[in-house]
Parts: structure tokens; sequence; C-alpha cells
């Protein structure tokens, strides 16, 4: 069944205004949420960043959505560590949290000192910290030796039903990887004709029949100016290629890497309209290439007017079967 979520942006907004956004966003007839898993944001402009998994507890008890997050085991988290917050969320909360699995950025994992690794090197550390995972939430005692270090882990306490661990992939190529291994993939937006291709290679890798999300980067305000100075302020250091945004090191620098950015270039990765009509004409066409959870992420700081308005005009349609099958 499609869900339509609201998308936690804890670079943007402090914990405790995002957990009202969730409940509001409930109560207006969003049926998921997501939440990002950073330590800096992206720009000092944002200038937030909350510990993402003291605060889904939280949007867990709050609402009675279902919630999942990105996180990069292995350098800033000991995977042995996500496999119990995980667990112990997926106990508390059966079949409503699910993890996506992915290789970082050096924003978030450079804090640690370690070398940030090429990104052959991440995949392969991603893998290995999978596999700890998925042993120990199946009741092994894990001991492990290579890209990272395990020694006699036990988890005691596992959730009756696993939470689904997707693969979290922006390219083409990661996508076809972690068909290989992961429950279901998480993308974000991006060109209907570059999607389409990291869909189809996921399925090509082995994600035939796997469920997949994505992430829907956009900006809705009360006029088309607004929206997109808006996305423009908040998000114009964003858009790079993948390959250069896991590389740089600290929110500077992509501020100043967005002083290069000029608005045609933001309207490329990020749906930029006043209209809810439009809106919902680009979230068909992603329901259409297979998707069956949308996380919505208004990228500007506008959010009120964002649930309220979605709610009304967009949810009621996109969440009927009968459109949502067209």
């Amino acid at each position: 069944m499609l869900k339509i979520g609201y998308h936690a942006s804890h670079e943007q907004f402090k914990p405790s205004t995002l957990l009202d956004y969730v409940q509001r966003a409930q109560q207006a007839g969003f049926t998921a949420g997501s939440s990002s898993d950073h330590f800096h944001p992206w720009s000092n402009r944002q200038g937030e960043s909350g510990f993402a998994w003291s605060w889904l507890g939280a949007a867990l008890q709050a609402t009675s959505l279902s919630f999942g997050v990105v996180n990069a085991p292995g350098q800033r988290y000991h995977p042995a560590i996500i496999a119990q917050a995980a667990a112990t969320l997926a106990d508390m909360f059966p079949e409503r949290f699910w993890v996506a699995m992915g290789t970082g950025q050096a924003l978030n994992e450079a804090i640690t000192g370690d070398k940030w690794p090429a990104k052959a090197d991440r995949n392969a550390r991603l893998k290995e910290c999978v596999d700890i995972i998925r042993a120990l939430w199946d009741g092994e005692t894990v001991t492990h030796k290579g890209l990272v270090t395990v020694e006699e882990a036990t988890l005691y306490t596992r959730p009756a039903v696993k939470p689904l661990l997707f693969g979290a992939a922006v390219t083409s190529k990661t996508a076809e990887w972690v068909g290989s291994w992961a429950d279901g993939l998480l993308t974000i937006s991006q060109p209907l004709d570059q999607l389409r291709e990291v869909v189809d290679a996921f399925r090509r890798g082995g994600g035939v029949g796997k469920p997949m999300h994505l992430k829907v980067q956009l900006s809705y305000a009360n006029t088309l100016e607004s929206a997109r100075a808006g996305a423009y302020d908040q998000w114009r250091g964003n858009i790079f290629p993948n390959g250069m945004l896991t590389d740089l090191r600290r929110p500077e620098q992509f501020d100043m890497a967005g002083e290069l950015v000029n608005l045609a270039e933001v309207d490329k990765m990020v749906n930029i309209s006043a209209n809810t009509s439009q809106h919902m004409a680009w979230l068909q066409g992603y329901i259409d290439l297979g998707f069956e959870q949308l996380f919505l992420h208004n990228v500007n700081l506008e959010h009120e007017r964002f649930i309220d308005d979605f709610g009304q005009y967009v949810l009621p349609d996109l969440l009927r079967p009968s459109y949502a099958s067209l």
C-alpha cells in the first residue's frame, strides 16, 4: 500500500520543532515518516543537527506512523551499536521502524579523525557492517576482524520481527550493488530519466520484487518566488554530483560551493512550485516508477503551510487507491 511520509530534516530544525511537525503531519494525513542522521548540517544557514536516534524513539511514541532513518555504520557508528539501537526500536514499535544503510559523507563520518576511505573501501566496509548487524539480529555471537572489528558481541534484546534493512543509493552503479544484499532501495528524487536508471539498476542487481522508497526534494510556499528563494537559500549546496558531496568535510565548504550555483541548477534537482497540482503530478510520476513510499522533504523553512496544504490538496487524491493505480 502506498505511503506518503513527512521527512524530518534535523539539519534545519530543532528536534523539539520536528516532533511538533511529525505530529502535525499525521493529523494532516501523512502516513509515514523518515529522519536524517547527521552530525553537521549541510550549511551554516541551516544551523541545527540533533541526534536522530534519541528523537526517533520520541517520534514513534508521539505518533502511530512508521519511520525510517538513513545510517552509515563503520566509522562514526560501530555496527554493533546500530544493531542494538535498531533492535530496541523494533521491539518497542513492532513493524513500524526500518533502517537504510549507506556509505555516508565525510561531513559527518570524518569527525572521528580516522581516514576517510575511498568509495570502494566504504562499500566493502558497509557490507561488513550489514553482515554483522544481521548476524547480531539472528542471535549469533559475533567476532569479526576486517575493516571493522567486533569482539564476542551478543545482542540479548532482539525484536520478534526484524526491521527491514534497505540500501541507500543515489547512482545506478550503487543501486545495482545494493540490489544484491538489501531488503529494499532508498534513493532520492532526481530527473525522471536518471531516476529510472537507478530503479532499473536496482532491479537488475537483484531487487526485483523488493520495496523501493524515495526521498523527494521539493520546495513549496505561498508563492513561486518564495518557494524558489527558500530552495536556493537552504539547498543550493546539495545539488552537486554525489561523488563531490560525499568528500566535502565542513558546512563552510558546502556554503562556498553553493555560491557558484544559480537558481536554474537548483530547479533541476528540487521540485519547486507553489501549485499543489504540479507537485501532485511530479509525485505521481515517481509512483509510476514503482516507489511504494515517498518521503516529502520541503527544503525551505515554511513547513506548517506545506504540511497543511499537502494534507488538504495532495494527500487525499494520491492516497486514493484508484488514483495511485492510474
